[in-house]
């Protein structure tokens, strides 16, 4: 079966044309959008739909951000969409709307091997509870669960929980950002904004002094690449102990919602962050934050922990819960 398949970012909109089976998922044609470049996903689609041979029968949209009786309200974009208005809009009937990370979940089953790089081998429990966690332009959760036949996908809004503040750098940064914002959830730290918040924390603060080119880099780039650039290289003292907070913060909430879920079956680490700096995730401090939960460390501890590497897992996610 060929369906329409959407993975729906707040910087980018991608849409495929994808050939489903029972146990293959293969993308036809896809193409990118910005997704700020149209007032919703409507006119996104219907300039894919003009691009190819003929409209598929089915489509479905991962979106990033909640579902409420077939009707999102993004919080990255200033968009509303409505399945029953997309498939008005669309001319596709049957057209669906899942979270981004409900997306996901539906794809993890259909990556290869070497689509994944583990951090942590753990000892994975037969149909045991598996845990998503992604950050790029947000940060999206959710999870899967054995219904005696199959594992069944759950989304989930847990990256808009309050942030826990853990040691005297991240306390700052709470109270900083509780009075920019008000409310801080752990997306205002583990996101590309974020990212870029935290190193502007750590120069205000005077952890070290910052380096003139960095911020006349930031103005020509996205401020989250230069940092991470310059911290993976090693050549900027704020920018490495910013990724530092930044991996120890994403290892500790994985492990938060590893425990919430008792996911057994494995972590799995998705978005657009995680495979641009898995060689920093596979350096020990992610694992050491994943792990350090207490008298519960133990198992934390036999949780096998994995990067997705593969961009496509949310494409062939939506794709996949097309056809069901």
């Amino acid at each position: 079966m060929k369906v329409l398949a959407g993975d729906i970012g707040g910087t980018n909109a991608r849409l495929a044309l994808v050939e489903v089976t029972e146990t293959t998922t293969r993308i036809l044609h896809e193409h990118r959008y910005p997704s700020a470049s149209a007032p919703g996903l409507a006119p996104i689609v219907r300039r894919y739909l003009a691009e190819v041979p003929a409209a598929p029968e089915r489509a479905c949209y991962g979106i990033a951000g909640p579902i409420v009786n077939g009707e999102c309200r993004t919080p990255n974009l200033p968009w509303t969409v409505s399945a029953q208005a997309l498939a008005a809009d669309t001319g596709i009937a049957c057209t669906t709307i899942i979270n981004d990370f409900d997306a996901a979940g539906h794809g993890v089953g259909r990556l290869a091997p070497s689509d994944l790089v583990t951090l942590q081998e753990g000892a994975p429990l037969e149909h045991g509870a598996i845990a998503l966690i992604g950050a790029g332009t947000g940060l999206g959760e959710g999870f899967l669960t054995w219904d005696g036949t199959r594992y069944r996908v759950h989304p989930s809004e847990g990256g808009h929980v309050n942030f826990a503040a853990r040691n005297d750098v991240e306390w700052g940064l709470r109270g900083t950002l509780m009075d920019e914002y008000g409310h801080v959830s752990y997306e205002r730290l583990l996101s590309g904004a974020g990212l870029a918040r935290i190193y502007r924390y750590l120069a205000v603060t005077g952890f070290a002094p910052e380096r003139d080119e960095l911020p006349r880099e930031m103005e020509r780039e996205d401020p989250a690449a230069v940092v991470t650039r310059h911290a993976l290289a090693g050549d900027d003292p704020l920018a490495v102990k910013a990724l530092d907070v930044f991996v120890s913060v994403f290892g500790s909430q994985a492990g938060n919602l590893a425990l919430t879920v008792l996911a057994t079956g494995g972590l799995y680490l998705a978005g657009g962050i995680a495979p641009r700096i898995v060689d920093k995730l596979r350096d020990g401090s992610f694992i050491a934050a994943f792990r350090n939960k207490g008298r519960l460390s133990d198992l934390a501890a036999r949780i096998p922990v994995c990067v997705i590497m593969s961009p496509d897992v949310g494409l062939l996610g939506a794709a996949a819960a097309a056809t069901r």
